[in-house]
């Protein structure tokens, strides 16, 4: 019996956040918590799956009943979790997120030594990874080395294979006791993408430039097709075959400013797989005006995740956003 394809299949870590009951307090004020699915890739995943497209998440999660909610969770949203490993070794981590007046976030982990560390050689599945048109992976629970030979390994795996492969490393610097390994880890994965999005806070760190045209040539420079970086209300900027394109992102009221970014790169990510479905087809077919219309829609995905608490609350079904959802023009075809 054939398998079903799929579009996107991320990796990495999935968590559980606790979302504060009313955002302006301290952890240690809030009243009541709401647990949720976290970790960027896997919001990703559902952010895909809502969008209309097949996505599955490959990570390690503990065989805990916080374990289970997440598996339980994602397969409800219609994210495949057949790959979503679960282990007796380790406790699924979980992260605390307090919000000021202003939907920013302050965040206490626990995942010191959190079931997503354990990502290693048994879940690389090539078979299982080669269904997909895209591979989306983040840099956040690659503490162990053998989380990051994996890593590394999907990465050359799609890349071989003729994928987009996707990377939003979404920095977590205060977690690694060694920051000069991270320095490393990049150094070997964003070569192997095609797609990589950036934050405006990650440049300096990522690219040693704090100019968003700076660090989108540097990334170019690595052999990154299509670099991306996000600039928060003010939308986004990439560069494609040596020219500068922006979109803005729509005026929206913030309430929390947590998986804006996950919501974006689902938005792109969508795009890419629905039109282009291979590194080679998006090189050789995709226009600036194609691309511009795609990054918009994905300032307009990231809009809507601010309007609610949490990663995945304002995560959009398909159905909610016909009037901005881009078509390709049949020349383009």
């Amino acid at each position: 019996m054939t398998e079903s394809p799929l579009d996107v299949v991320c990796f990495g870590e999935t968590l559980v956040d606790f979302l504060p009951s009313a955002p302006g307090q301290r952890v240690r004020d809030v009243p009541a918590w709401h647990p949720c699915t976290g970790g960027s890739p896997a919001n990703v995943a559902v952010g895909v799956a809502r969008l209309g497209l097949r996505s599955a998440m490959v990570g390690v999660v503990g065989a805990d009943e916080f374990g289970h909610f997440l598996r339980e969770r994602l397969a409800a949203e219609g994210v495949d979790v057949s790959h979503l490993r679960q282990t007796a070794e380790a406790r699924t981590g979980l992260v605390f997120i307090s919000l000021d007046a202003r939907g920013e976030r302050t965040f206490t982990f626990f995942r010191t030594r959190s079931a997503e560390f354990l990502l290693g050689e048994a879940d690389v599945d090539p078979g299982f990874l080669l269904r997909a048109k895209v591979v989306h992976c983040g840099s956040n629970s690659l503490h162990r080395q053998e989380a990051r030979d994996a890593t590394v390994r999907m990465l050359e795996l799609a890349r071989g294979a003729d994928r987009i492969v996707s990377c939003d490393p979404n920095l977590r610097l205060h977690a690694w006791e060694d920051p000069s390994a991270l320095k490393g880890l990049l150094a070997r994965m964003l070569p192997l993408c095609t797609v990589v999005k950036l934050s405006e806070e990650e440049l300096g760190y990522v690219t040693e430039t704090q100019v968003p045209e700076e660090a989108l040539a540097r990334l170019s420079a690595m052999g990154v097709l299509l670099p991306v970086v996000t600039l928060g209300e003010r939308g986004a900027v990439l560069l494609w075959k040596g020219e500068r394109v922006h979109v803005p992102a729509p005026r929206v009221p913030v309430v929390d400013t947590t998986g804006a970014g996950d919501g974006f790169v689902a938005g792109m990510l969508h795009g890419l797989a629905r039109w282009y479905g291979g590194a080679r087809a998006l090189s050789e077919n995709a226009t600036r005006e194609e691309l511009a219309a795609l990054a918009t829609f994905a300032c307009e995905v990231g809009a809507r995740v601010v309007g609610r608490l949490g990663a995945v609350e304002g995560l959009p079904r398909v159905e909610e956003l016909a009037a901005v959802l881009p078509q390709r023009p049949p020349t383009s075809r």
